[in-house]
């Protein structure tokens, strides 16, 4: 290499040196401006602390108030802590498992069984010494695992006792010695609207939760089994089902069992939530406990409700009351003088609003309970006394055979007035399943119950797979016993409960 050459190269090397130290000039000169601009320099990038002064400052030592200027707040406050203390450690958390068979179809209409894993959670309250739980019966409903989980941490298993799915109320046992910490079942019908109430739960499983709220109404109703209940505007959400509504005494008044929300797949509370009074509770589980099931009052009775057409043909121009359509022979209401197209005004001295209204007060009747009813008849009012008696389920020795021969399955269809269509392999692949309600005759006795576009998922817990399916199985159970349907109506799964056809007289 020549001399020229590395002398080019020298320059050339000065040249890009010199741009290179004005480019970084240029930068460092930018960025000083820029921090000056912020209030800082360019070496407290590198010294952060260097420049930093001192504040003075003194924070107040005393409160605003002496607990002596707010006694009354101050005793209401320690109150509140004792309650609490008091009453969550009867409160348990129950976790739940079991198995979901589904039925899948492919396009060839071939079908299989798809057995799922499911979980949930809920909340539940120690009643009894000996480790007795009452919570709700959705909550626990075709699980085969329960898990409850103590105050202290401790889980143990847990065997279901016996469950009322018309109150919505379940009894589990506790898998281990006691003693335990009970809470008492205070008397509900001496709640008064605006009285302060505490709820206590687990929502989204967030173990001894409480909210303070008050009686916001009673006697309220969410579904056609589901009446009388408490209204409260203490924080209930997901997760506080089966967990106790107590007063200032710490004694239950109810258990919550549902919100009102309007947004159906993520429900939340909306300052409405609801729970079974205490004396209700008191009296499942006393029957339960001592016979291992409810016992609920019997009329025998079928009623109808009281639409425009109805009262037509009655010449009924009343604003209360239901419509008898048919009387069990020898059941309380026959022996008491009821005939069909009497119209029930008052019941036990209440006026009766629907059929469910009539049912509800019915099934929490006393047994042997001599009770007064007012019915309508031909335009007079006549008053009669019922002797109620235990509504027991058809005798097990009855068989499919005799339920098919008592009732002709087409007459059980048309008497109920249910039509269903099976879903087709399209709707069966996007997830659907059961059968979908197309028609509902209003003079039916499934009208009350059923109605248009629900989806019935099963009877009597038992899945159901095609519109053949429901009518076989709803034939053979609704013949001899009342009937559950658990169905989907507006995204929320509900399970209700048709009243059994009375068997035809023999000859």
């Amino acid at each position: 290499m020549g001399n020229a050459d590395f002398t080019s190269m020298e320059s050339s090397f000065r040249r890009f040196s010199s741009l290179l130290l004005i480019a970084v000039i240029a930068f460092v000169g930018i960025s000083a401006l820029r921090m000056w601009r912020h209030g800082r320099w360019p070496w407290e990038v590198f010294f952060p602390n260097s420049s930093h002064r001192p504040e003075t400052f003194t924070l107040p030592e005393k409160a605003p108030l002496d607990l002596g200027d707010v006694e009354l707040l101050s005793r209401l406050n320690n109150e509140y802590a004792r309650l609490t203390q008091a009453v969550v450690p009867s409160v348990v958390s129950i976790d739940i498992a079991g198995v979901r068979e589904e039925t899948l179809r492919d396009v060839w209409g071939r079908s299989q069984i798809r057995r799922q894993m499911t979980q949930g959670q809920g909340s539940g309250v120690i009643v009894t010494v000996e480790g007795h739980v009452v919570t709700n019966q959705h909550v626990i409903s075709g699980q085969q695992q329960i898990q409850v989980t103590l105050h202290d941490g401790k889980s143990y298993s847990a065997t279901l006792i016996g469950e009322d799915p018309l109150l919505d109320v379940a009894v589990l046992k506790i898998n281990a010695p006691g003693p335990f910490t009970p809470l008492k079942l205070g008397d509900s019908s001496a709640v008064k609207v605006g009285q302060i109430v505490f709820a206590v739960g687990n929502p989204f499983g967030l173990s001894e939760t409480v909210t303070q709220g008050i009686i916001s109404a009673k006697e309220r109703s969410i579904s056609d089994q589901q009446r009388d209940l408490f209204q409260t505007d203490a924080a209930i959400n997901p997760g506080n089902s089966g967990g106790p509504l107590v007063n200032l005494q710490g004694e239950i008044v109810g258990i919550n069992v549902a919100i009102f929300s309007p947004d159906k797949e993520n429900p939340g509370f909306q300052g409405v939530g609801f729970s079974i009074p205490s004396n209700d509770v008191r009296e499942s589980l006393t029957q339960i406990l001592q016979k291992g099931r409810p016992v609920h009052g019997y009329l025998g009775v079928e009623m109808r409700p009281l639409d425009s057409r109805v009262r037509q043909v009655l010449g009924y121009n009343l604003a209360n009351g239901s419509v008898v359509v048919n009387v069990v022979k020898n059941s309380p209401a026959d022996k008491a003088g009821l005939k069909p197209r009497d119209v029930i005004v008052e019941y036990n001295s209440k006026e009766i609003q629907s059929p469910n209204h009539l049912f509800a007060m019915v099934q929490r009747s006393g047994i042997g309970d001599e009770v007064p009813i007012k019915v309508w008849r031909g335009g007079e009012i006549l008053s009669l006394k019922a002797t109620i008696s235990e509504n027991l389920p058809s005798a097990p020795q009855t068989s499919t055979a005799e339920a098919t021969q008592a009732r002709d399955p087409e007459e059980i269809i048309a008497k109920y007035g249910i039509l269903v269509r099976s879903f087709s392999t399209l709707e069966s692949s996007r997830g659907l399943t059961g059968v979908l309600v197309t028609a509902v005759d209003p003079l039916g006795l499934g009208s009350s119950t059923i109605r248009m576009n629900d989806v019935i998922v099963a009877v009597n817990q038992n899945a159901v797979v095609n519109a053949q399916d429901f009518y076989r199985q709803f034939v053979t159970s609704i013949g001899v016993q009342a009937t559950q349907i658990t169905l989907i109506r507006e995204n929320k799964v509900m399970t209700l409960v048709l009243q059994s056809l009375p068997r035809k007289p023999s000859k």
